[in-house]
């Protein structure tokens, strides 16, 4: 019988590493389902128990260890599945850093491959753990990628599992860096996020705290490895508390997001987390006879994080399946980064959302002003994020200023707290801006930098955007330098380094809009064709939609005095509709009309 998680946290003997944790819960609960993968979303595998799951760790770690692999970095390349978790658990028991990245795939290789090259040179990595499924793929281009041959790459399923008697403790300390967390988006500039045993293990206390996990919780993760949220909270987490968790593919929901449901309902699912998108893809495919099968009573939270939340997704999600058990309290909005372990919020289990409908205006001018009751334009329904999970401290700070902001002001989310990350790997100058921040008025911290904008509100924590430039698109990141680099090399009239890539809240949803420069003397060309092109190439290369694409007149793209694209001026520039335009199209009609009148001014 799982003993008590509240008594696991108050217990000063309690395991400081993950590898303690794993070696206690296989001495003391052997035969515990610890991981189950559901093949092809469906099938369940034999279930992995503790020992098991220790026994393979210990086997991998052994193989590392006659390596002299101890404090070398390792990259896990594998498909979600039960293997990973060894892999990862097995360079912990060794005292290897694991790097979890996004496998490469058959048929999207030149996609895949740039960034796994750059993540090698980045972290300098020496091993490589992975199937054999995956090391064939690799053979064949291992002529055009020379930093695959400095490692060693390893088929885990090959260990022998006898090598875990000859494993021995590397006596690692809670401080030292358990794995490295790769922040999503640019191939060029890779950013390794440093996370320590007691990074995972705090943050994990911390959740199991947060989100009402119980010694009869059940988990069921579709979320990837690779992602902090699959990661941590999905796989990581379960095992902290001593819990089933049940495994799905990414690909498996998407090619079937009912399944995500059904398999809820059949294991009595307590704990499954999801993006935005994923909640809206449930609303449009369900089917009468779907509906039919299913049971979301057990369902106690709905993490909704990791891309902006859609009130009105999650409105129609209750909606649809509130006969079906699933409560407004059963939803968990949260927000949180990679750089601080997981999540700074998160809504209690068991309360409802809470949302705050502003005025518009005021929001753009970054001032908090409820909207009254009666007002029917003009508005902006944000929904909270949660409070902050246990002991977090957050700052909002305006982020030229360096200084506190009102309470009436949004500003950028700083926030404190052991489990903030030691920074990025290799990467000390922006290690120092973006980690060890302090106010200036107050002289307080230091904070992690966010780079999110936002604001507290009756202690609840709202999002209102970013300063990044990250775009989150169906909750898939995307840095703007690698869209508008895919559109200026389309065609010359397209004028490099002055295009810019930004996203735009439009009927409750995140979308792509390019804005992009055309020579002052460039050849004629067809202004429909070449936006079409620029569409197709952006869906085949990034595999997201364009909403709206703007060719626009030389001098239309901002700089800083560095060169650095101003792309939250452009952005505003574009809803305002005072761009020089060329030509311009978007799926919706009413966001390209303003252009056309400015247009004609400009030609006549």
């Amino acid at each position: 019988m799982t003993q008590s998680l509240e008594k696991l946290a108050q217990n000063q003997n309690a395991p400081a590493t993950i590898l303690e944790l794993l070696r206690s819960r296989a001495t003391q609960q052997p035969d515990g389902r610890a991981y189950t993968f559901l093949i092809d979303g469906k099938t369940e595998s034999e279930p992995l128990t503790y020992a098991e799951l220790d026994r393979q760790s210990r086997a991998i770690a052994a193989l590392l260890q006659q390596y002299q692999a101890k404090g070398e970095r390792a990259l896990l390349l594998y498909p979600q599945g039960l293997e990973v978790i060894a892999a990862f658990c097995g360079c912990l028991y060794a005292g290897v850093i694991a790097i979890p990245v996004p496998p490469p795939e058959s048929g999207r290789l030149k996609r895949t491959l740039p960034r796994l090259r750059a993540i090698v040179r980045d972290a300098q990595a020496s091993f490589a753990l992975t199937t054999a499924g995956i090391l064939s793929l690799i053979e064949n281009v291992r002529d055009e990628f020379p930093e695959f041959e400095q490692m060693r790459w390893i088929d885990t399923a090959t260990v022998d599992l006898s090598l875990a008697e000859q494993w021995q403790d590397p006596q690692i300390d809670k401080d030292q860096l358990a794995y490295l967390q790769y922040t999503s988006g640019s191939t060029s500039t890779p950013k390794g996020v440093m996370l320590s045993h007691f990074n995972l293990m705090h943050h994990s206390g911390y959740l199991q705290r947060a989100c009402g996990y119980e010694p009869d919780s059940v988990t069921l993760t579709w979320m990837p490895y690779f992602h902090d949220y699959g990661l941590v909270e999905g796989m990581m987490v379960p095992l902290y508390n001593g819990t089933p968790c049940y495994l799905m593919s990414p690909f498996a929901f998407i090619k079937r997001p009912m399944q995500w449901l059904k398999n809820i309902t059949k294991f009595r699912v307590t704990h499954s987390q999801a993006p935005n998108f994923a909640y809206d893809l449930c609303t449009r495919r369900i089917k009468a006879k779907d509906l039919e099968e299913l049971d979301l009573s057990s369902w106690q939270a709905a993490g909704n994080a990791a891309e902006p939340i859609n009130p009105k997704v999650m409105e129609k999600f209750v909606e649809i399946f509130s006969s079906r058990g699933f409560a407004w309290e059963t939803f968990a909005p949260a927000y949180g980064l990679a750089e601080y372990t997981l999540l700074v919020s998160n809504k209690p289990k068991g309360t409802k959302p809470i949302f705050a409908t502003l005025e518009a205006a005021s929001l753009e001018r970054d001032k908090i002003v409820d909207a009254k009751p009666e007002q029917e334009s003009g508005v902006r329904t944000l929904a909270s994020c949660g409070r902050l999970v246990c002991e977090t401290q957050v700052a909002i700070v305006h982020p030229d200023t360096l200084k506190r902001c009102a309470p009436d002001e949004v500003g950028e989310i700083w926030v404190s707290d052991p489990s903030v990350a030691g920074g990025y790997w290799q990467k000390e100058e922006e290690s120092d801006r973006t980690f060890r921040a302090y106010t200036e008025d107050t002289k307080e911290g230091p904070f992690l930098r966010t780079g999110d904008l936002g604001f507290l509100k009756d202690g609840e924590l709202y999002i209102t955007g970013r300063i990044k430039d990250l775009i989150i698109i169906r909750g898939t990141n995307h840095y703007p330098q690698d869209i508008e680099w895919t559109v200026q090399h389309l065609h010359n009239a397209l004028r490099p380094d002055y295009g810019a890539a930004f996203s735009i809240e439009d009927n409750g949803d995140e979308q792509l809009v390019v804005v992009q420069e055309v020579e002052r003397r460039s050849e004629k060309f067809d202004n429909e064709q070449l936006i079409g092109d620029i569409r197709q190439e952006i869906a085949e290369q990034h595999e997201i939609p364009t909403h709206a694409i703007v060719l626009a007149k030389s001098g239309t793209i901002l700089k800083t005095a560095s060169g650095k694209i101003q792309r939250r001026a452009c952005r505003q520039n574009f809803l305002n509709g005072t761009i020089n335009i060329v030509a311009a199209w978007s799926e919706n009609s009413e966001l390209v009309e303003k252009f056309s009148a400015s247009d004609e001014e400009i030609e006549e």
